[in-house]
């Protein structure tokens, strides 16, 4: 029995070692090619709520692609600017509306 276990032992350790060290000249993995993000933001309109809940951005080694989320960061952070640009300019004509409204009901 005991020369059963060491046998099984040796075997084993070889095929190991044989794995770790590659055993040839080819590589032991393939390269993968690495997940890019397809943009999922609609581009031909304003991303609204239902696209960012639907957002799922792919998942690394370790953690998230630091250049997909800085990538959708940056759509996010343009779009929400250009919103608030189009909500301030909006306020202003209707401030500017009222204000008219207001000086020709004195006259």
């Amino acid at each position: 029995m005991f020369w059963f276990l060491l046998i099984t032992m040796v075997v084993v350790v070889a095929a190991v070692t044989l794995a770790v060290v590659g055993g040839g000249d080819g590589e032991v993995l393939p390269e993968v090619a690495p997940e890019q993000l397809v943009d999922p933001l609609p581009a031909a309109r304003p991303v609204d709520r239902a696209d960012v809940e639907a957002l799922r951005l792919p998942v690394a080694v370790r953690g998230y692609r630091m250049a997909d989320v800085d990538d959708v960061l940056v759509r996010l952070g343009a779009e929400l600017a250009e919103r608030d640009a189009r909500i301030a300019e909006l306020e202003d004509a209707l401030a500017g509306a009222s204000a008219g409204d207001g000086e020709d009901d004195r006259a």
